[in-house]
């Protein structure tokens, strides 16, 4: 758990400092630093499952809005035939940047999920 840990703390930190270009940085980067700081504090063996809960629930909440938005996932799926999201980094068409956001979001929770159950098998 340990080396997934770092390499998700590492990688969160570089999807922090990728929002500086980003239309709303000051969303993102908290966003990603406050996983950052839940997987660096896993990789020194310290969990608080309580914390992996809110950034869960609020990371939740967030996907739910972006996937239902008039912009979100539904509208990219089913209007822009799930067009290519990685084929250029500038997101030109704003259901890009949403679906974008919304894996952004699922990876975050899938990751943070994975420490509040291994934390609590821990705890036993």
């Amino acid at each position: 758990m340990k080396i997934f840990n770092v390499f998700f703390c590492l990688v969160f930190i570089v999807f922090a400092g990728l929002q500086y270009n980003d239309p709303d940085p000051y969303v993102w980067m908290p966003i990603y630093l406050y996983a950052a700081v839940m997987c660096a504090q896993a990789a020194r063996h310290k969990f608080y499952r309580g914390a992996y809960l809110v950034g869960i629930f609020v990371y939740l909440v967030y996907a739910v809005y972006l996937f239902f938005d008039k912009y979100g996932v539904m509208d990219w799926a089913l209007h822009h035939h799930a067009e290519n999201i990685a084929e250029s980094m500038k997101a030109a068409k704003p259901w890009i940047e949403e679906t974008r956001e919304f894996f952004g979001l699922a990876i975050l929770v899938v990751v943070l999920l994975i420490d509040y159950v291994y934390a609590g098998r821990k705890r036993r």
